[in-house]
């Protein structure tokens, strides 16, 4: 039960395609879904194999057209299972990403620090624990390589209480868009070569090979009945290009960029 409105725009002169999701979802938790829920250690007891759930949330991802602005993601979210005996498990989850095809560390710091001083608002712990579980959860193990330069990530946040989570999450929320568009604006107009979009294409195909593979949004959508399969898609982008034993130069702006995903920095200190 319930939808969502989902917004795409393709072709833009800065976008090649950008995309937000709002959802408001209802009904039965599938099998599958369940188990996956299970094995991050949730209990979960259904009446007659049956768990109904309502779950929310906005996403957005954007792709630019110049090789130098970054892909950014960020997705925040409530969900809420009812249980055999009428009790309500609940928790937040979320965050923010930054997926560069070259590395400026300008970009890099100012993103980072503006979703450190939205978590320090509320505890100086959260975002070293989230940055860290940012590099962890968009890891592609068969690349042995993070999908970009991570921001933050968190799931499964049920306590101190639902209102102090809710403010946080709002604050992350807020932090969206002044630690994204400035990195726009600075170099949505710079000039790139031909060999920098072939770069950025073959980029892109890591980020669908995370989105497919490992990630738990995409999957827990596929597995829901009934779920709108292009809203669900939406985070691809609109090219993408695979070649066969690609290795960027020594020393290059290609290898280092990969460097940085191999081995994640701290980027505010």
């Amino acid at each position: 039960g319930g939808g969502g409105i989902s917004c795409v725009l393709q072709d833009g002169e800065v976008f090649e395609k950008a995309g937000v999701n709002v959802s408001v979802v209802s009904g039965l938790l599938s099998e599958e879904a369940a188990r996956q829920m299970r094995s991050r250690g949730k209990s979960l007891k259904a009446k007659d194999g049956k768990l109904p759930f309502c779950a929310m949330g906005v996403s957005s991802v954007i792709h630019p057209k110049n090789p130098h602005v970054p892909t950014m993601h960020f997705n925040y979210r409530y969900f809420e299972i009812e249980e055999a005996d009428g009790t309500k498990q609940w928790w937040f989850g979320g965050g923010t990403d930054l997926t560069p095809t070259y590395l400026n560390e300008e970009d890099a710091v100012h993103f980072h620090k503006t979703l450190k001083e939205a978590c320090d608002k509320h505890d100086l712990k959260l975002y070293p624990k989230y940055k860290k579980w940012c590099d962890d959860y968009f890891y592609i193990k068969h690349r042995g390589e993070r999908r970009g330069i991570g921001g933050i990530f968190f799931d499964d946040v049920d306590s101190p209480s639902k209102e102090e989570v809710f403010q946080f999450v709002k604050s992350c929320a807020k932090a969206v868009v002044p630690c994204y568009i400035p990195i726009v604006k600075r170099h949505c107009h710079d000039s790139f070569t031909p060999e920098e979009k072939l770069w950025q294409q073959l980029r892109r195909g890591r980020y669908v090979e995370f989105n497919l593979v490992y990630d738990r949004g995409t999957k827990f959508g596929l597995l829901t009945p009934g779920s709108r399969i292009e809203s669900i898609l939406m985070s691809l982008p609109l090219t993408a290009r695979w070649e066969y034993m690609h290795t960027p130069p020594e020393s290059s702006k290609e290898a280092e960029i990969l460097e940085v995903l191999r081995n994640p920095k701290d980027w505010v200190h």
